[in-house]
């Protein structure tokens, strides 16, 4: 995109606003509501106010967020989207996928590519504990790689790039973290929904996740399968010199303080992006329409084996640690009803 577009372009947003709890203002007509570490977002369709749709599901735990943020935005929670979007099928993007789709009755649309994924026939590769950057990437291993079943719902996206109902918005196949990854782009304000082709937070640190640090990096390492594809698809993303850039994980970024982080990334993708080891960094994941042909063979050594056991360690000791101060308070709070009565 030259210059001249940039300029003739409408700036309809210099920040995020938010409106509630995890609930934000990103541009007009788009909504973001956080649930833990991963956004959804509402998109307004040009149709009215209770015209929209939901783009990603989260976690298992974000169809009540999600519930939550219509209720305020459409004007009650019974409110329904004409479709939800999917950026690409991992578990922290498809958690409340089946139960949103049977209560709503709605079809779901994603790229061809991954609907082996969606629709129980094949598992992603394996995640990648070995790629480094943190503790999200050491316990990958154990997060869920698949697949759903929503077949019932499922619908292809067309190839021309247009999105049913969206006639302002057309999506773009950024593969890489995904073999079907897309991400959404409305043309006359700039506004990019990236989904996890870059993040707006360091994914990769459980300490960036917590304080939601906001800086503009590649796509969560763990999960990425084809490094090569990925440079590729931030290139694509960089080329639409977007006013807003808002990601599956992370702060919402704007104006020229993204653009210069994007053509910075772009530019060093392979000093600021790519770990410099891993399953994947030397040879991709091989898929195709059926699902995973090929995965390159584990990397592990002893040092990673001792990282891996002790961040699980320290989570144990966290999850107990809270589980007690949360048994504590009730007991207190017991006494202290008794004591009063």
């Amino acid at each position: 995109m030259n210059r001249a577009s940039i300029q003739n372009r409408t700036v309809t947003a210099t920040a995020e606003h938010e409106i509630g709890k995890n609930q934000f203002v990103v541009a007009p007509g788009v909504w973001r509501v956080k649930d833990k570490f991963v956004n959804c977002f509402a998109v307004q369709n040009s149709g009215g106010t209770n015209n929209w749709i939901l783009v990603d599901a989260g976690l298992k735990s974000s169809a009540e967020k999600i519930r939550a943020l219509v209720g305020s935005v459409f004007g009650g929670r019974n409110s329904r989207p004409s479709a939800i979007v999917l950026t690409h099928g991992h578990f922290d993007h498809v958690g409340s996928l089946l139960e949103l789709a049977r209560e709503w009755g709605v079809p779901v649309y994603c790229h061809r590519l991954e609907a082996p994924y969606l629709t129980g026939r094949s598992k992603y590769p394996p995640a990648d504990p070995s790629v480094g950057g943190g503790l999200m990437s050491l316990m990958s291993f154990m997060f869920p790689r698949g697949p759903i079943n929503a077949e019932d719902h499922l619908q292809f996206l067309d190839e021309d790039g247009s999105i049913p109902g969206m006639p302002e918005w057309r999506w773009l196949h950024t593969p890489g973290h995904a073999p079907g990854h897309i991400s959404l782009y409305r043309e006359h304000d700039g506004v990019l929904i990236a989904g996890d082709a870059l993040t707006t937070t360091n994914q990769n640190s459980a300490f960036s996740v917590m304080t939601q640090k906001k800086e503009l990096q590649g796509p969560p390492r763990y999960f990425t399968i084809d490094w090569g594809a990925s440079a590729r698809s931030v290139r694509l993303l960089a080329e639409l010199q977007p006013q807003v850039i808002a990601s599956g994980h992370g702060q919402t970024m704007y104006g020229a303080e993204a653009r210069k982080a994007l053509n910075k990334l772009t530019r060093q993708f392979w000093e600021i992006a790519m770990p410099e080891d891993g399953r994947y960094v030397h040879e991709p994941a091989l898929t195709n329409e059926t699902g995973v042909t090929y995965v390159p063979p584990e990397r592990t050594n002893a040092n990673l084996m001792a990282l891996i056991g002790v961040g699980a360690l320290a989570i144990a000791l966290t999850v107990y640690a809270v589980r007690r101060n949360h048994e504590k308070k009730k007991w207190m709070a017991f006494l202290d009803d008794k004591l009063n009565s």
